[in-house]
């Protein structure tokens, strides 16, 4: 449990760090739930982390008919990087990088931060623990399951804002789809040589 707890708070602290430091100064958007909660942000000013929080629950409860275990563990995943997102919201404008390079750092330490979660069984969040159900049924890995949904988002998100800049958040879902594929992957080479 104390190690479980330390992976969601790394990956939480990674993922608040990616987003308010390297995403929200440009208006961009990541995908799964944190795209959608940063895309009503953007158009409605509501608080993503707690809009993060709240967009879970109908997610959970299907969870918690399915899969108690990644219930309890998606549960506290998202709960702490809906927290964190808003802790760290000052680091909102405080790293002062060219759009490309932001995009680049803050998309790997996001992916860094769901990657870990997930290879843990942990979801940082409902499309997360969405995708995490889907690979389980389907035997297709949960990064390019995550890249999937994302880019959907992503093209919602260029649609209704109409804004071309949002072209580089494909560019933040593709960086955090494939580091999530490369660490969860990882994990499954490692226990086949065992």
């Amino acid at each position: 449990m104390v190690k479980k707890l330390a992976v969601i708070g790394f990956g939480s602290t990674m993922i608040g760090i990616g987003i308010n430091g390297f995403i929200l100064p440009f208006h961009l958007i990541n995908g799964g739930f944190f795209g959608i909660s940063l895309l009503l942000n953007y158009l409605w000013g509501l608080k993503a982390g707690i809009t993060f929080i709240i967009l879970n629950i109908p997610v959970y409860l299907f969870a918690f008919k399915s899969n108690p275990l990644y219930f309890y563990n998606g549960l506290m995943g998202a709960v702490i990087s809906g927290m964190m997102l808003e802790i760290l919201v000052p680091l909102n404008g405080t790293i002062q990088l060219p759009i490309m390079s932001s995009v680049i750092i803050g998309a790997f330490i996001i992916g860094i931060g769901v990657g870990v979660m997930l290879r843990a069984h942990v979801s940082p969040g409902g499309m997360d623990l969405l995708a995490l159900l889907l690979a389980k049924w389907s035997n297709v890995n949960v990064g390019v399951i995550l890249l999937a949904i994302d880019a959907v988002i992503i093209t919602i998100g260029l649609l209704t804002l109409q804004e071309p800049r949002l072209f580089y958040s494909l560019l933040v879902v593709s960086i955090v789809g494939l580091l999530a594929s490369i660490i969860t992957f990882l994990k499954s080479v490692k226990f086949y040589m065992n």
